[in-house]
């Protein structure tokens, strides 16, 4: 939904210690831990909200080096590479096979549209789903064990965000913040909600 580059944030118990880029964050890390070796982190991917691991061994370029992906090779074989067009298999019933073969440009073309056009009817409503959603998995990892976090958690996919944020007002400052900024890039805060 989101072709925004990701985002990621480190915690060290429940303070956070960098937010922004994945090398950004790596290379932040790598300092915190050579002058703090018995320091534990924790780093989330913002959008998603789940949890990454990364090798620290060795120099700042060589971490960065090990993480960030390598440039895809050109494909050779089915699918339009120079788009970015990827072939995977899709399970359909035998009657929506034959209602994609009947649709001019063929099935992959009918695919796309009905992609784009779901994609494009309600995207605030999407991202604010995917803003709960990465939310939710943040508090598990940092506040399954917090006071009131049930009642935040049914709070929060509730779409009640005055409700969310009293319930969580006791939790760790930092914690409660980066929910927050979640939510809000999200557009999942309202505060009429």
């Amino acid at each position: 939904m989101n072709d925004a580059p990701s985002t990621y944030t480190v915690f060290a118990g429940s303070r956070r210690l960098a937010r922004g880029s994945l090398e950004e964050i790596l290379r932040a890390t790598k300092k915190k831990l050579d002058a703090a070796p018995d320091l534990t982190v924790l780093i989330f991917e913002d959008r998603t909200g789940r949890q990454v691991d990364f090798d620290f061994r060795g120099t700042a370029d060589e971490v960065v080096a090990r993480a960030l992906p390598p440039p895809e090779p050109e494909r050779v074989g089915p699918g339009r590479p120079k788009l970015g067009v990827v072939s995977r298999e899709v399970s359909l019933l035998p009657r929506h096979w034959e209602w994609l073969e009947r649709q001019p440009q063929g099935a992959s073309a009918a695919l796309r549209r009905l992609v784009e056009e779901a994609r494009k009817r309600e995207p605030d409503r999407e991202r604010a789903r995917e803003a709960r959603a990465a939310a939710s998995k943040f508090m598990w990892v940092m506040a399954g064990d917090l006071p009131n976090f049930e009642e935040a958690s049914r709070a929060l996919f509730a779409g009640d965000h005055p409700a969310f944020v009293k319930l969580v007002k006791a939790w760790p400052v930092d914690v409660r913040r980066h929910l927050d900024e979640l939510l809000h890039e999200g557009g999942a805060a309202k505060a009429d909600a």
